[in-house]
């Protein structure tokens, strides 16, 4: 496979960020960007978590069916 980096990918994460960055700060200044409720963090927060944790469960017991 000759796969290439392309667009974001190819760029540092240090750019990557500078650049996320600078869209997070405009969308917010043009009023366009979400403002969490501390009740929306909340909520998205342990939805993240039980996520995380599922991919973990699963990703452990591949793991052990394999050995």
């Amino acid at each position: 496979m000759n796969e290439k980096r392309r667009g974001f990918a190819s760029m540092s994460p240090e750019v990557q960020r500078e650049i996320a960055s600078k869209g997070g700060k405009a969308c917010h200044i043009q009023k366009t960007g979400h403002e969490w409720t501390k009740e929306e963090a909340s909520i998205a927060g342990k939805k993240g978590g039980k996520e995380s944790g599922r991919r973990r469960n699963e990703r452990q017991n591949q793991e052990d069916s394999h050995r």
